[in-house]
């Protein structure tokens, strides 16, 4: 089969998947995004720190449209939003990537990768133009984080991840998808720092609105998010 074959067929299948696509914004047919949409991608960078003092920079506050694509990109396996998001996580990434700095992604469960097939950190590194250290790694199973406060979130991931390298001093980016408490966060530059890492920080894609929330037990809040680790 010759190339020009190759390509119309993949243009055709495309085609053929935009026009059963509805905007994962809005819902309008005929489209994954919708230049309204879009728009409303644009990065508006937030900077916050964990619980444990660990500065956070999120590209988009996770509600109305980044929330909704990024539950598709998430729950409905829509990674040709990855495209999109991952541009706005660049916005937050790149400007504090030197050569040398590690950037590593919080692990991905194997229940959801099994989902999935992918891993939505990894996969928004590389869209934004970066390459993904899988540095980390769960050593056990946390419970279910819905519900938990603040509190309660951190102590239910104390101690379920581990470096699989030595950083021998080596500056690290933790990069996540969505942060709620930054709990995840947390634990993760916890397991770094005990393998000789220094965290320079945290990156995200989206964090949970009001912020103030941090280090408060506010279990009530975002039960619908989608992963139950954050």
């Amino acid at each position: 089969m010759s190339t020009a074959s190759v390509l119309h067929g993949i243009s055709a299948e495309v085609a053929a998947f935009l026009l059963a696509a509805s905007c994962a914004g809005c819902d309008e047919p005929g489209q994954l995004l919708c230049t309204a949409c879009r728009a409303q991608l644009v990065p508006r960078p937030l900077r916050e720190r964990t619980p444990g003092g660990l500065e956070l920079r999120a590209a988009l506050a996770y509600e109305g449209v980044a929330a909704r694509c990024i539950r598709r990109l998430k729950g409905d396996g829509e990674t040709l939003l990855a495209r999109p998001l991952g541009a706005a996580l660049s916005s937050v990434l790149s400007p504090v990537v030197a050569p040398s700095t590690w950037i590593v992604p919080v692990p991905t469960s194997r229940g959801a990768f099994r989902r999935r097939g992918y891993r939505v950190p990894e996969l928004l590194i590389r869209r934004a133009g970066e390459c993904p250290q899988r540095v980390l790694s769960l050593v056990r199973r946390s419970a279910d984080q819905r519900g938990l406060g603040a509190r309660a979130r951190a102590q239910n991931v104390h101690g379920a991840m581990r470096a699989r390298a030595e950083g021998d001093g080596a500056e690290a980016i933790l990069v996540d998808d969505v942060v709620t408490t930054g709990a995840t966060l947390d634990e993760a530059a916890r397991a770094l720092h005990v393998a000789g890492f220094t965290v320079v920080c945290a990156v995200a894609l989206a964090a949970t609105p009001k912020r103030a929330v941090f280090g408060e037990d506010s279990s009530g809040t975002h039960r619908r998010h989608d992963e139950s680790h954050q």
